[in-house]
């Protein structure tokens, strides 16, 4: 029997053996199942450049300037009546063209920048909660330029009065169109359509419903039902997302570029980070002979979708091509045909392409460049699909980029290097820590529909160890074991705490990462990182297992995380598979968790752990949504431990692996 060492001080308290006797019932755990990861320094990526004429001094320098006056600038900011502005405050200094000259964090309400080169720029601020201001100034001559900024703060908007989508609707109307998505789904547009007509009668005015219709007769073939269908869904709700999609797309199969571009515009303004609304805009701008254009929608397209955007390569080919870079589209197509050898749209563009002239004149076809008389087939028609995802799953983290603060340049190695310090500091400080956790657990119907809630509460302890060689060991215990039984439909949750050590030293290497931007998140600002398992390297944050002794699949994970501008904290993740796993039927998994601070009475520690979690899974059959929350924090001491062994007819331990749910 396998024992694990219980430290016993609780803020420094002694506490007895009755303490501990809540997790006696797993103490039979394997402690370690943490799959190690190799010990490898973090990589070094630049992201920015300074200047080698000496312009950086506080501040991230973007790009060279030839010229020979430089001057000091210090921008000074106030809130309203010369107010102080508290929290983290981003500054960046904007060439007239909108290009990115320098960048600094405030400090005291001022930043301040060293030979900033003779030019007209703009100084714009963000700060958490205030309104994001410019001000406009000239550098002439080599004294020190002063540049006072007032910031607002930020007003509450009213949302529009729009269309909520499916959850706004009364039950029945739910139901109703769970049962037509999925008719939608498998293709049975007879079903569908009366599934829909009896939520029209509960839902006369649901934008939602009027755009399913649409979907449906578009399935009938009959675009012209279709597009009144969703003509009345954008009466109903201007802001309607998919509508605006749908009917930019079809009017891009009619070719009438310029009336799709309308309707792209508009779902642009509404969701600037939509890559299928970029990828719409690529095609326009190809029909228009606007090539360069359109190489920079469909590149900026794939950088938002990621995988899922998979599908705009040979579009991307084709408006290279036009441009010139022959060679460039020819090898991007070759190798996406290599990667998906069934799109055959694909392979016709690429013998298009690569024909002689003289074959082409031969056969009567027209050249590839006349892009106003081609089909748009470019795309793989799995990408142009309509918009039928399941409504309790939120979006893959690839499905858009939340917005970004325009202009505020990210150091990737900068972020992830001092995200990871926390984390350093963090595993060195604790050993053990307890909480209260409460779970509320949903199951998902066929139909979208989620069951009546139940509701389970456990004393948690979570032990964080770092071993030789450099590995990490993370151990969860619940009161009760966690086994099968204390737990809802019979799949446990495991593994929360080990999701934010993918920014650990340890660990980070295994990562893709993109800085993405300065977003505002959870009332503060904060950097937004894109993150993705290489191939090849260990993926050792989420494993799915069955039963104690079965075998376990490793998952590989992509999200994003949000991380402090001003303390480089994390203090939101999200994620999602890779790519589903059909060996255990894993289709997918979403989760996303918020960090916050607690503070311990011992030695005045403050430490960022998790407040809340949301898991949504569908697996074996099975769909899930589960809200985690904790509270009543105690942080363990290593004055003193305990060798604990499991008591005769313990309950098992609930499992064995680092994260995501098991099956005992």
């Amino acid at each position: 029997m396998q024992s694990c060492n219980i430290a016993v001080q609780i803020d420094k308290q002694r506490v007895t053996g009755d303490v501990l006797k809540r997790f006696h019932a797993v103490a039979g755990a394997v402690c370690v199942f943490w799959m190690a990861a190799e010990v490898s320094a973090a990589r070094q990526v630049p992201i920015t450049s300074i200047p080698t004429s000496g312009t950086y001094a506080g501040g991230i320098a973007v790009g060279t300037e030839n010229l020979y006056v430089y001057s000091a600038v210090e921008v000074d900011i106030q809130g309203p009546n010369g107010a102080p502005v508290p929290g983290a405050i981003y500054v960046t200094l904007l060439k007239d063209n909108g290009q990115v000259a320098m960048t600094a964090m405030a400090q005291g309400g001022k930043a301040r920048f060293a030979n900033v080169p003779k030019s007209e720029l703009t100084a714009q601020v963000v700060a958490t909660g205030y309104e994001t201001a410019k001000k406009a100034f000239e550098v002439l001559d080599k004294t020190e330029v002063k540049v006072k900024v007032e910031l607002q703060p930020m007003n509450d908007k009213e949302a529009a009065a729009a269309d909520r989508g499916i959850s706004a609707l009364n039950p029945k109307a739910q139901r109703d169109i769970g049962k037509a998505l999925q008719a939608l789904r498998a293709n049975k547009s007879g079903d569908a359509r009366g599934y829909l007509q009896a939520a029209e009668k509960d839902a006369p005015n649901s934008a939602e419903v009027q755009y399913l219709f649409g979907v449906y007769a578009s399935q009938m073939h009959d675009m012209m039902l279709a597009r009144s269908y969703w003509s009345r869904a954008l009466e109903l709700n201007p802001s309607h997302l998919s509508a605006l999609l749908a009917m930019s797309q079809d009017r891009l199969r009619e070719h009438q570029a310029a009336e799709a571009t309308a309707y792209i515009d508009r779902a642009l303004e509404i969701e600037p980070s939509s890559w299928r609304a970029h990828m719409l805009m690529a095609q326009a701008d190809l029909f228009e002979k606007k090539n360069e254009e359109a190489v920079k929608e469909a590149e900026r397209a794939i950088e938002l979708g990621h995988d899922h955007a998979s599908g705009v390569r040979p579009l991307l080919a084709h408006a290279l091509y036009e441009t010139g870079e022959k060679e460039r589209a020819v090898k991007i197509l070759r190798d996406y045909i290599a990667a998906y050898p069934a799109d055959e749209n694909a392979a016709k563009l690429l013998a298009r392409l690569t024909a002689p002239p003289v074959l082409v004149q031969a056969a009567g076809r027209k050249p590839a460049g006349d892009a106003a008389t081609e089909e748009t087939a470019d795309v793989s028609t799995a990408v142009t699909a309509m918009s039928l995802a399941p409504s309790w799953l939120p979006p893959d983290v690839d499905e858009k980029i939340p917005v970004v603060e325009a202009g505020a340049s990210c150091n990737l190695q900068e972020v992830v290097q001092r995200a990871g310090e926390q984390l350093v500091t963090f595993v060195h400080d604790v050993d053990r820590f307890t909480a209260t956790e409460n779970l509320i657990h949903e199951s998902i119907n066929k139909f979208g529909i989620a069951s009546a809630p139940e509701k389970r509460k456990f004393d948690y302890l979570v032990s964080i160890q770092d071993l030789q060689l450099g590995n990490l060991a993370v151990t969860e215990y619940r009161n009760g074991g966690g086994a099968q039984a204390e737990f809802p439909d019979g799949v446990v949750t495991n593994g929360l705490p080990a999701l934010v050590l993918a920014f650990h030293p340890y660990y980070a290497p295994n990562y893709e990462m993109t800085c993405e931007g300065l977003a505002r998140a959870n009332g503060t600002l904060a950097w937004q990182v894109h993150f993705k398992q290489i191939p090849g390297k260990p993926n050792s944050l989420k494993t799915y297992q069955y039963g104690m002794s079965g075998p376990s699949y490793a998952v590989a994970l992509k999200g994003r995380a949000w991380i402090s501008a001003d303390n480089y904290q994390i203090l939101r993740m999200e994620t999602d598979i890779v790519a589903p796993i059909p060996q255990i039927k894993l289709m997918a998994e979403h989760t996303a968790i918020e960090y916050g601070p607690v503070n311990f009475q011992r030695d005045n520690v403050t430490l960022w752990l998790p407040q809340s979690a949301e898991v949504y899974f569908a697996w074996g059959g099975k769909h899930i949504h589960r809200r985690h929350s904790f509270n009543n924090y105690l942080l363990f001491g290593v004055d003193e431990k305990q060798n604990i062994a499991a008591p005769k007819n313990a309950a098992p331990a609930a499992d064995v692996n680092p994260g995501g749910p098991a099956r005992p």
